[in-house]
């Protein structure tokens, strides 16, 4: 199974505790479970018209009630996690140990600037990650958590100006995991915020990642109205951070204000962070696989110190 944890420095986090023992618990049958899922393929509008998905034949969607059941149900996230969607590959059971999605979520922060396209030194921004992630270990030890740290690009930032897209792909090293994590991220940037893809997979799929998340970024599209270029510079607005800082966690620029707060138990295997440093602040994004001993709750005084 997935874990799915946003840490947010500077709020109090609770972790959920679990339910029963496993002993005790309802025999989960997968079979059912899969038959369950309200799978959609072809052209999908998300919810809102935001934007649509041109799914090719070895992809499927899962509306949000079904994609809340996979990370819950299917993945053993704790419930509350709000997104516009799943896609999942279709020639794999997203219950097996070589499946993989892409959660899809929409932070409506305003209209991102693309000034700073050519002059971002990925190579800095990437050190400064690196450090900030190292820096904070000793909080991550103090909730419980192993130490992590960034290895490099798996897939170096780019973006695309034609089409107001940015991918990248991280390396992530968790102290006791056999296997390192695969962060591949997708922005596509839109009038009035952007529209966020993040795959769960592991470093071992990383030839396949990388092609299938080309494919995803081309047949995700925003909608006439809410895309990049229908921005009116005298109504709408503008978001407070650039392309550096989407890769470096655009979100928690916003004045240390965070959205989307996710807590959940402890994960491994497949672990992926996203080092978030704007305004001083970090969000920290981790998705796992498999069941592990549950993280120990964590107290609002706990999160104060962390912050």
């Amino acid at each position: 199974m997935r874990r799915i944890l946003t840490t947010l420095l500077c709020l109090a986090l609770s972790a959920p505790a679990l339910a029963a023992d496993a002993a005790s618990a309802p025999k989960f049958n997968a079979e059912q479970f899969l038959a369950s899922l309200h799978t959609q393929q072809g052209k999908i509008k998300l919810p809102g018209d935001i934007a649509t998905l041109d799914l090719p034949a070895n992809f499927r969607y899962l509306p949000p009630d079904d994609a809340a059941r996979l990370l819950t149900e299917g993945w053993g996230n704790p419930p509350g996690a709000k997104t516009l969607g799943m896609i999942v590959p279709a020639d794999v059971s997203p219950l097996s140990q070589a499946g993989w999605g892409v959660v899809i979520t929409y932070d409506k922060d305003g209209h991102v600037k693309d000034d700073d396209a050519d002059s971002i030194d990925y190579g800095k921004l990437l050190k400064e990650m690196q450090d900030a992630t190292s820096e904070h270990n000793s909080s991550r030890k103090e909730q419980g958590y192993a130490p992590m740290s960034l290895v490099g690009w798996a897939e170096p930032p780019r973006y695309d100006k034609a089409a107001h897209k940015l991918y990248w792909a991280q390396d992530l090293h968790t102290d006791g995991s056999a296997e390192d994590s695969l962060n591949y991220n997708i922005r596509v940037l839109g009038r009035e915020g952007v529209l966020v893809l993040n795959a769960v997979a592991g470093m071992s799929q990383i030839t396949q990642i990388k092609t299938e998340m080309k494919t995803v970024t081309a047949f995700t599209e925003f909608t006439q109205g809410n895309r990049y270029t229908d921005f009116n510079g005298s109504t709408d607005k503008v978001a407070e951070y650039g392309l550096a800082a989407l890769v470096a966690g655009g979100v928690a620029a916003k004045l240390g204000l965070f959205g989307k707060l996710f807590a959940v138990l402890l994960a491994f295997k497949k672990l992926i962070l996203v080092g978030l440093a704007a305004a001083g602040s970090w969000v920290y994004k981790l998705f796992g696989r498999k069941k592990a001993a549950p993280a120990p709750a964590q107290t609002e005084a706990d999160a104060d110190q962390a912050g």
